[in-house]
């Protein structure tokens, strides 16, 4: 599902997993949209998510969840 949003920016909403996930994912998480701000990598796939608002979150290698991601046009 896409969405015009002002600016020329696309919204989709994907499913990512620790090797798709980008900064500037929004996801859902405990009630809250949070925007990944850093992301580092951990042993056997996983990956530390850095939220802007400070939290941290571990995505495992199998771990999928859904995501909001602003595609920009050129």
């Amino acid at each position: 599902m896409s969405a015009w949003s002002p600016g020329g920016a696309l919204v989709s909403s994907i499913e990512i997993t620790a090797a798709t996930v980008q900064r500037g994912d929004v996801i859902q998480h405990g009630g809250h949209a949070c925007r990944v701000g850093d992301l580092f990598q951990l042993p056997q796939g996983a990956k530390q998510l850095v939220f802007e608002s400070g939290e941290l979150l571990t995505m495992h290698a199998r771990t999928r969840l859904v995501a909001v991601r602003m595609l920009r046009r050129r």
